[in-house]
C-alpha cells in the first residue's frame, strides 16, 4: 500500500503541475526573439555561493558577474552554442563548451569551480582544465555535460546509451546502438554499477528493468533536467556502498527562479512535456511527463511486441536561507509488455511469441535532502524509499495463457528505506568526509519456474525428472555501513594523496554482522610530472551484497538456502597517465587496468556465473547459488577528447 501511494502521489503531483503549464500559458512562451543564459557559481568543494565571478560568452562583448548569492544572467543573446568562461580570485577559471542558447526558455547552469589556495591576480591566468578531477579520484572518471549527451550520435538523449561510447564500457548488445541499455564496465556485469541523482541513489533508470541486474531498452531520466554527468569505472570514492565496476553520478540543473517555462517534445516513439520555475519565494520546481505510443507503431508494422510505457519526475527545492536547503525528488515508471499475433506468422515471430514473458512492472524512488553549508564545507541528511513491482508471466501459447500451460510466474516487490549522513570538510592541504548509512530492505516473491520437463520412455516411465524451481517469500533485514576518506596535497599540489576506508554489514546473511570480511580499503595518488602531464594511479578492495533474488530464494521446507552467501569483493589496480595538450579543452589518457574479483554467486543448477547472465527481460536470481566464483578482467584504455 505505501509503494503504491508513493507512485500515485508523484503521479498527482506531475499532474498538478502538467495542469497548470495548460491553464497559464502565459507563463511558457518566450518573452524575446533573444536567448538567456542563468545560472549559479559555486565552490566545487565547499559548494558555498561565490560573489564576484565574472562569467563572459568567448567571442562577444556579453557577460555578467555573479552577486552574493553566486546567481547570475545574460541576456540578449542571439541563438547558438558558446563557450561560456567563468573566472573569479581565488579559482582557478572554468569553461563550459558548447552551451546552446535559444529564443525558447533560458538555459541554466550550474557553475562549480575548483579554489586554487591563493588571492592573487595571477591565478586568473591560469590555463584551465576542463576535465578537473578530485583527489578521491584522480583516474577513472569522465564527465558530461548535458549538450554533449544530447549531440551524441546514437545516443538517442539516453545518458546509458552515450557511456557506453567510453573506453572500456559496453552494452550486452556489444555496440552503442544495441537494444538495451546494460553497462558492462572494464568486464563487470551489469549489476555491478549504481546511479546516484543529485545525491539519492535511483537503483532503477531504464524501463522493463531486468530484476537482480539492471538495464533495459530506454531510459527514464528527463535529461533536459540534467546539468552534468559523471561516470566513474574505478576508484570509488567511499561514500557510494555497493559499486564493483562503475558509479553513474548525475546532477539535475536548477529551475528557473523568475518565471514557469515549458517545452513539450514530440518524436517518433513518444510525447513528452516539462515544466519548470517558481512555487513560492525561494521555492522552485521541475516536473515532467512522458508517454510511449510505440506500441502503435509495431502495430502498424505487425512487430509482434507491444512495449508501452509512462515515466514521471519531478523536485522541488526550497532555500531556506543561504547555508540551508532542502529538496525533493522523484522518478517512477510504468511499463507494460504484450504481444500482437502478426497477420504473418514467421519463425521469427513464432520464437519471439513463445520466449519472452508478458510484463507488467512499475518503479519510483522518492528521495529529501537536507544540506547545510558549514565553515569550510557541508554536511548532507537524506532519506528516500524506492519501490519495484515486477510481474513476469510466461505460457507455451502467451497469445492464449492458460494456468495449465504457465511455465514461468514471477510477482515480486522490492522496496528500500534508506537513510544516510555525510560530511566533508576542506582545508588548503588537507580534507576528509565521513558517513553513515542504514536502510530497511523488504522483498516479496511468489515465484515458479519450470525449467525443464520430465523425460519419459515409450512407456511412460521417468528416465530423468524435471526440474521445477519454486518460493514463496516475504523477507526484511537492515543493512548498514559507514565510511571515511581523506585526501593530502604536497609540494604545491603537485603530489595528491587520498586514503578511503568502508564497511558494510545487514542482519539477515549468516555472517552479515562481520564486518571485518567486508572491510574496503582503497588509496589513489596523482603525481605532476609536468604542468601538462601527470601520472595516475589507485588500489582498492569493494564490496557488493548480493541481490534481493538471490537472498531471497527459499526451499519447499521455507529454508533460505543462500542466507551463507558471502559479498561479493573485487580488488581494483590501475595506473595511467594524463596528457593536456596545448589547445584548450583537449585531453589524452591512457589507464592499465587488472580487477580480481572473489565470491562470485555461481549457479548450482547449471554452475554458470551470474556474471554471464542478467542481459535480457527475465529476471536474474532466484535459484540456488554459492559463492565459489572468482575472476580476472584486465585492460589497456586510449583516449582522445576535445571539448
Amino acid at each position: 500500500m505505501t509503494g503504491n501511494f508513493s507512485l500515485h502521489r508523484m503521479m498527482a503531483v506531475t499532474a498538478l503541475f502538467v495542469v497548470i503549464g495548460g491553464l497559464f500559458p502565459d507563463f511558457l512562451r518566450a518573452q524575446s526573439a533573444d536567448g538567456i543564459v542563468r545560472g549559479t557559481v559555486r565552490d566545487k568543494k565547499t559548494q558555498a555561493p561565490i560573489q564576484g565571478a565574472a562569467v563572459v560568452l568567448q567571442n562577444t562583448l556579453l557577460g555578467a558577474v555573479s552577486d552574493s548569492d553566486g546567481s547570475f544572467v545574460v541576456r540578449d543573446i542571439k541563438p547558438g552554442a558558446y563557450n561560456i568562461k567563468v573566472q573569479a580570485l581565488g579559482f582557478n577559471p572554468a569553461v563550459l563548451f558548447d552551451v546552446v542558447v535559444t529564443s525558447g526558455n533560458a538555459q541554466m547552469l550550474a557553475v562549480d569551480m575548483d579554489g586554487s589556495g591563493s588571492v592573487t591576480l595571477k591565478e586568473v591566468t591560469v590555463k584551465n582544465n576542463p576535465y578537473a578531477h578530485g583527489v578521491e579520484t584522480p583516474l577513472s572518471i569522465q564527465s558530461l555535460s548535458a549538450q554533449e549527451i544530447k549531440s551524441n550520435p546514437g545516443g538517442n538523449f539516453d545518458v546509458s546509451r552515450v557511456v557506453q561510447g567510453f573506453p572500456g564500457v559496453g552494452g550486452t548488445s556489444g555496440s552503442v546502438g544495441g537494444y538495451r541499455n546494460d553497462l558492462i564496465i572494464r568486464g563487470g556485469a551489469p549489476n555491478e554499477n549504481v546511479y546516484y541523482l543529485d545525491g539519492i541513489e535511483v537503483p532503477i533508470i531504464n524501463h522493463f528493468a531486468t530484476q537482480g541486474s539492471a538495464g533495459g531498452p530506454t531510459g527514464i531520466l528527463n535529461l533536459s533536467f540534467i546539468n552534468d554527468v559523471d561516470l566513474y569505472t574505478s576508484a570509488f570514492p567511499a561514500r557510494y556502498d555497493n559499486p564493483l565496476s562503475g558509479v553513474l553520478q548525475l546532477r539535475q540543473k536548477d529551475a528557473n527562479p523568475d518565471r514557469i517555462e515549458s517545452n513539450l517534445r514530440l518524436s517518433a516513439t513518444e510525447l513528452a512535456y516539462s515544466a519548470d520555475g517558481p512555487l513560492a519565494k525561494d521555492v522552485t520546481f521541475q516536473a515532467s511527463a512522458r508517454r510511449s505510443y510505440l506500441q502503435l507503431l509495431f502495430q502498424a508494422l505487425q512487430i509482434p511486441i507491444q512495449p508501452s510505457y509512462w515515466d514521471f519526475q519531478y523536485k522541488i527545492n526550497y532555500k531556506i536561507n543561504k547555508k540551508l536547503t532542502f529538496y525533493t525528488l522523484a522518478v517512477g515508471a510504468i511499463d507494460n509488455f504484450s504481444f500482437l499475433t502478426p497477420n504473418t506468422l514467421t519463425p521469427e515471430n513464432v520464437y519471439i511469441l513463445h520466449s519472452n514473458p508478458l510484463i507488467k512492472q512499475w518503479s519510483y524512488t522518492n528521495g529529501y535532502m537536507i544540506k547545510k553549508l558549514i565553515d569550510k564545507g557541508y554536511w548532507n541528511l537524506s532519506f528516500s524509499r524506492n519501490m519495484l513491482d515486477n510481474q513476469l508471466d510466461k505460457y507455451l501459447d502467451n497469445q492464449n495463457p492458460s494456468p495449465s500451460t504457465q511455465t514461468l510466474r514471477i510477482h515480486s516487490t522490492e522496496a528500500e528505506n534508506k537513510l544516510r549522513f555525510e560530511t566533508n570538510k576542506f582545508y588548503d592541504r588537507f580534507n576528509y568526509s565521513f558517513g553513515a548509512m542504514a536502510q530497511l530492505d523488504e522483498y516479496t516473491n511468489d515465484f515458479f519456474d519450470i525449467l525443464s520437463n520430465p523425460v519419459t520412455d515409450s512407456l511412460g516411465n521417468v528416465i530423468k525428472p524435471g526440474i521445477t524451481l519454486r518460493s514463496n517469500t516475504n523477507l526484511s533485514f537492515i543493512k548498514y555501513g559507514i565510511f571515511g576518506q581523506a585526501g593530502f596535497n604536497f609540494f604545491e599540489k603537485r603530489l595528491t594523496i587520498s586514503v578511503g576506508l568502508r564497511t558494510d554489514g545487514n542482519t539477515f546473511m549468516t555472517e552479515g554482522n562481520n564486518l571485518a570480511r567486508q572491510l574496503s580499503p582503497r588509496v589513489s595518488a596523482s603525481l605532476k610530472l609536468t604542468d601538462k602531464l601527470s601520472l595516475n594511479t589507485s588500489v582498492g578492495r569493494y564490496c557488493k551484497i548480493p541481490t534481493y533474488t538471490v537472498l531471497g530464494y527459499h526451499d519447499s521446507a521455507g529454508n533460505y538456502v543462500n542466507k551463507d552467501m558471502r559479498y561479493t569483493s573485487c580488488i581494483h589496480y590501475v595506473a595511467g597517465f594524463e596528457y593536456l595538450p596545448k589547445w584548450q579543452g583537449a585531453r589524452v589518457t591512457i589507464e592499465g587496468f587488472e580487477k580480481y574479483y572473489d565470491n562470485y554467486p555461481i549457479s548450482l543448477i547449471d554452475n554458470i556465473s551470474l556474471a554471464n547472465e542478467g542481459g535480457d527481460f527475465n529476471v536474474l536470481g532466484n535459484e540456488p547459488v554459492s559463492s565459489t566464483g572468482s575472476g580476472h578482467s584486465y585492460g589497456l584504455e586510449v583516449m582522445v577528447q576535445q571539448k
